[in-house]
């Protein structure tokens, strides 16, 4: 969640369990590439699909290994490049904008309705940095990590944006841990501003957010693993749900986002009610050796009309970031839809939406208003 809205979830928290991510059976389904791929499938409790998949893996990046010492000066933070040529490459600039905003202007308005934050605080490129995984048995060389940092009179923080403000519904995937001095929050959302800073009634959001100084053996949604822990929050409409390695946690249907919006993570402190202090030399880091997603998008030439003959999923993959294909091609499969459709109350119709537009078998599209039709 970034600090420019008051706006906190609800407390929700659930008992992380110490067992390892473990390897379930997986269909027989054959590895494929995105260009075979007309949308993908989701094995949520409700079927989902998404017209759109990427894969961001930071775990064999050995030759961008950077790992900077923080920067004191306030102004020098927001100035500084990147630390390394990875975060310029098209790779990674097509997708993502690194920040490097400031809290300044918040705390000027003195008013704790709109912001309570107690510390100045600026993003910087310098505390996003790929950096050696020295984890006994690692499973990967590299991963990138995110930092933040108690100077004697500022925080210095990471954050990056989407490049696209169009993301409508997606599944997105890391595998991370949180790890650092108490006081700070990290966190993978999504992310649509209010017209104005003082509209912080209309922002609308949906986080995973890791609060470091809370028990490490819980889940809060937000809350602190102890270890690696495989991420994802699928966003439908009507509805939010999360998941910790694979076991659906929390799923939150009041006040959930219905517009495009940017995907987000950060790794932050402000001194405020929900990050809380961070003790001066203190620091904490998200690190990430993998994201993914499969999304809807509402960019120019990002819609796809019409059906889906060949769909895949990521979820039933033996390889993680290559989707399999499903139903199509050379790969006709019994009882599974020769075309992308939408599951029984799903979204089928309505202004900006880009999603299925053919329903479930037994339901049909029936019309709500301009921006929503639903199958029933």
């Amino acid at each position: 969640m970034p600090t420019t809205s008051p706006a906190r979830p609800f407390a929700l928290l659930l008992l992380l369990s110490a067992a390892l991510l473990v390897d379930v059976a997986l269909a027989a389904y054959p590895l494929t590439t995105d260009s075979n791929c007309g949308c993908y499938r989701t094995n949520a409790t409700s079927v989902n699909y998404f017209a759109h998949h990427q894969f961001f893996d930071f775990r064999s990046l050995s030759q961008y290994v950077n790992v900077p010492g923080p920067i004191s000066n306030f102004d020098s933070n927001a100035a500084a490049p990147p630390t390394s040529s990875f975060f310029t490459s098209a790779t990674w600039a097509n997708a993502w904008r690194i920040q490097n905003w400031n809290n300044s202007g918040l705390l000027s308005l003195n008013n704790t309705d709109v912001n309570d934050a107690t510390v100045k605080m600026v993003n910087s490129p310098n505390n996003i940095y790929i950096e050696r995984n020295t984890d006994n048995g690692a499973n990967g060389q590299t991963h990138m990590t995110m930092r933040t940092v108690r100077h004697s009179d500022f925080q210095s923080a990471a954050e990056f944006e989407s490049a696209s403000n169009g993301y409508q519904f997606l599944s997105v995937r890391m595998y991370a841990r949180t790890k650092g001095s108490s006081g700070a929050v990290t966190a993978m959302f999504t992310y649509r501003p209010p017209p104005t800073p003082l509209n912080t009634s209309l922002v609308q959001e949906a986080d995973l957010e890791i609060r470091t100084r809370d028990p490490p053996s819980y889940v809060q949604y937000t809350n602190q693993p102890a270890d690696w822990a495989y991420y994802r929050m699928d966003w439908t409409p009507g509805s939010t749900t999360w998941y910790v390695n694979g076991q659906t946690h929390s799923t939150i249907t009041f006040q959930a986002p219905r517009d495009p919006a940017q995907v987000m993570f950060n790794a932050w402190s402000d001194g405020g009610s929900w990050s809380g202090h961070m003790s001066p030399n203190g620091a904490a880091y998200m690190q990430i050796q993998w994201i993914e997603m499969v999304y809807n998008n509402t960019d120019p030439g990002a819609v796809k009309t019409g059906t889906c003959v060949n769909v895949c999923s990521i979820d039933e993959t033996s390889k993680t970031g290559q989707p399999v294909l499903i139903t199509g091609g050379n790969n006709p499969t019994p009882n599974a839809p020769g075309a992308c459709a939408a599951a029984r109350y799903g979204q089928c119709a309505g202004k900006t939406y880009n999603g299925c537009k053919t329903c479930a078998a037994g339901t049909t599209c029936k019309f709500q208003n301009d921006y929503y039709s639903q199958c029933l």
